[in-house]
């Protein structure tokens, strides 16, 4: 199960970047929908590893970085989550307080495959906005990601 998570992670991460590259490189046609929407996706990963690992959060979930900023960010989650399938095991039940206080209770690997499932979300709507604004999508899918 951790070299497949591994294998998701190393998917998101490669997928990111390369969104990272066309926001940089066509900012007069990156619309600010999908500017948060990418935002919130590295926001959202941070976050969850930091459940994980019992941090506090560093960012808000709709906090707007710089792409150079976005990049790193990106980069600092993928190594993190490394480190976590690494070092934790897979059905380890994680505790925390909801937003609304209320308990909070999944396994690494639930919340793990719930940060890739996320991305890949927000990562279809960032799509729909760039051909929307004249840009051709990212192929993200999964399973046209070659081996490396």
């Amino acid at each position: 199960m951790k070299t497949f998570f591994k294998t998701l992670f190393a998917y998101n991460h490669r997928v990111n970047q390369q969104l990272c590259e066309v926001l940089m490189a066509h900012p007069d046609q990156s619309s600010e929908k999908a500017l948060k929407l990418y935002n919130h996706i590295l926001n959202g990963h941070q976050i969850w590893n930091n459940r994980i690992a019992d941090r506090g959060p560093v960012s808000g979930i709709w906090d707007i970085h710089t792409l150079q900023d976005c990049k790193d960010l990106d980069r600092s989650n993928y190594v993190h989550t490394l480190s976590i399938i690494d070092q934790l095991d897979m059905n380890e039940n994680i505790h925390h307080a909801k937003i609304k206080g209320k308990p909070f209770n999944k396994k690494v690997s639930e919340i793990l495959f719930h940060i890739v499932n996320h991305s890949t979300y927000h990562r279809a709507q960032i799509a729909t906005e760039f051909r929307q604004n004249g840009l051709e999508p990212l192929m993200t899918d999964f399973i046209f990601m070659e081996n490396e």
